[in-house]
């Protein structure tokens, strides 16, 4: 087998060239870049059958995923490792005058030797081992990792005593309409073909954690992501007599303050913490400019989870909701106070206590209270809301929140804590599991194998940083942790649904390796070569013949050639 350095970096070139930034045709163009280019495989004209453009399912735009599958022939095992990676990425405005050349690595670095740059990004510029460009390092260099790999056990599938299948997913830097569609096909294989898949790597993008970090890592597992949201109720007034309402903007701000970077919201699992949540949005409700006071006001916070549940994220946020609504009425008793000792004004007492629901809590009262009435109201209002199609999930869930809110009896200034957006579950791979303790000691052991050969140390970790697809091929949460999440989304079962069941139903455990590199999502993306290009498929490989193939041919297939590229 040829070295896999130029291979790799001609199908990355290729995959940068086609822009396919998500939400655009961009996506669709290079799925079907994509198809046709395995399609052009000796293995794959001779299988056509196991190569399909799958069309994402439930989704506004038209767009595919590309899946394929090779059978290995050195037995009969029905083992299949699954191989995954996104093929969207984010936009290209960041690179303002050098727009035209975010998708042309080639150009892109010429023009970029003409720019004022960092003396390390200069460096890396001149080394000739890191290709900048839109997607190079998030994640189309990895994906055409596992694009080499699947052509060269398709040329060889003597070599799998097994199954490997391939998904190239789209939609993964917005809603994961890709892996969430996808998860259909491969219960279809599953079923049809008798798959029993054993292990899933994901190619996704790894960095430095800080500036003083020379370690590449691998994952075993993922952080959880939610999106908790507040309602916020306030009293309004005429801005003339403010002291009349209850501003809702204060509570936020309150809530902001409480909840941003605050570390008592790091989970800490397996020795590792999450970071702290932190402020995604926060707005008052306010359709226009008038002289009364907000109505209502909105905020949500991105929220990674390593052990928590969505219900204990739930219960920890109560509190801190509640905490942050008495510093507000604190605050504001304290300059109503002095504001009145400084107008000679009487001072009243304050009418309104801290008040926090879940959404979950208000529905539930609201049905007591208003049995079908209410839940065919609210049934034909989310019906009719779908039509305004400007709404992405999060608008929309609050929308229905605001909705629901009109039905409570007593509507002084109260949160609504809820989900607004879809939760991507956390992973923990702890080896408990046949499957987990074979992934944990072929990533193990291919880490010990290939690190003579490169430089710089390269380390496991338990779970990967950063949102991603791996999220939705295993579940670590139990029913009680899911039943919070439906229970309290109000856009659930109209804007929004995501078919659990059928990811705990494949439980496959999960490992990334993928390339590295630096500035994802800006105009210095950039991904090391040597590394990324080299290091991640041999990586791979062994992982995928240590599941599926033998040791012997492992420690084998591909050493000498490699060895000779790392530097």
């Amino acid at each position: 087998m040829k070295s896999s350095r130029e291979e790799v970096l001609s199908i990355t070139k290729t995959l940068v060239r086609q822009e396919s930034i998500v939400n655009t045709d961009g996506e669709k163009l290079l799925a079907q870049k994509l198809h046709t280019m395995i399609a052009g495989f000796s293995y794959f004209r001779h299988h056509p059958d196991q190569l399909v453009l799958a069309r994402t399912t439930d989704d506004e735009r038209e767009r595919h995923n590309v899946m394929a599958f090779v059978k290995g022939t050195k037995g009969k095992s029905k083992r299949t490792v699954l191989l995954m990676g996104h093929l969207d990425t984010v936009g290209t405005d960041d690179f303002v005058h050098l727009q035209e050349d975010a998708c042309h690595p080639d150009r892109l670095m010429e023009k970029l030797q003409e720019e004022a740059l960092p003396d390390t990004v200069k460096e890396q510029l001149d080394s000739g081992d890191w290709l900048f460009g839109r997607g190079v390092l998030d994640m189309k260099s990895g994906l055409a990792s596992n694009t080499y790999l699947l052509k060269y056990y398709s040329e060889h599938p003597e070599k799998l005593d097994g199954n490997l299948v391939y998904l190239a997913e789209c939609d993964e830097e917005d809603s994961s309409h890709g892996i969430l569609s996808a998860l259909n096909i491969l219960s279809q294989w599953k079923e049809e073909h008798s798959f029993r898949y054993v292990g899933a790597i994901n190619a996704d993008f790894v960095s430095p954690r800080h500036t003083e970090d020379r370690n590449r890592y691998v994952y075993k597992g993922t952080v959880g992501k939610l999106l908790p949201s507040f309602f916020i109720a306030g009293a309004e007034s005429h801005v003339g007599s403010c002291f009349e309402g209850l501003d809702p903007n204060l509570i936020a701000a309150e809530l902001t303050r409480q909840i941003s970077y605050n570390p008592e919201l790091c989970d800490e699992a397996d020795g590792e913490v999450t970071v702290p949540p932190v402020s995604l949005k926060q707005t008052d409700l306010k359709p226009g400019y008038t002289v009364q006071t907000a109505l209502s006001a909105f905020a949500y916070y991105n929220f990674f989870v390593h052990s928590w549940s969505p219900k204990d994220v739930l219960e920890k946020l109560k509190g801190q909701a509640l905490a942050a609504f008495e510093n507000a009425l604190s605050i504001y008793d304290e300059r109503y106070h002095q504001y009145c000792k400084t107008a000679g004004e009487p001072v009243r007492r304050i009418p309104w206590p801290p008040r926090v629901f879940t959404f979950e809590e208000m529905e539930t009262l609201l049905i007591k209270e208003h049995g079908k009435s209410f839940t065919d109201h609210m049934d034909r209002f989310k019906e009719n809301l779908l039509e305004d199609t400007s709404l992405d999930v999060r608008m929309f869930s609050v929308k229905v929140v605001e909705e629901v809110w009109k039905w409570m009896a007593d509507r002084s200034p109260a949160i609504v804590l809820f989900y607004s957006s879809l939760y991507s579950p956390r992973i923990r791979i702890t080896g408990e599991t046949p499957e987990e303790a074979a992934l944990n000691r072929a990533l193990d052991r291919a880490i010990e194998e290939v690190q003579p050969m490169y430089p710089h140390p390269i380390k496991a970790r338990n779970f990967f940083p950063h949102i991603s697809d791996m999220s939705f091929v295993a579940i670590s949460d139990d029913e009680e942790g899911i039943e919070a999440v439906r229970d309290n989304n109000p856009a659930w079962g109209t804007k929004h649904f995501v078919d659990y069941g059928a990811v705990r139903e494949l439980q496959i455990p999960v490992i990334n390796i993928g390339p590295y590199g630096m500035d994802a999502h800006s105009k210095l993306e950039r991904a090391e070569m040597t590394y990324s290009f080299e290091v991640v498929p041999t990586l791979t490989r062994r992982v995928i013949e240590r599941l599926i193939g033998t040791e012997e041919e492992d420690a084998r297939i591909g050493a000498p050639e490699t060895e000779s590229g790392f530097r």
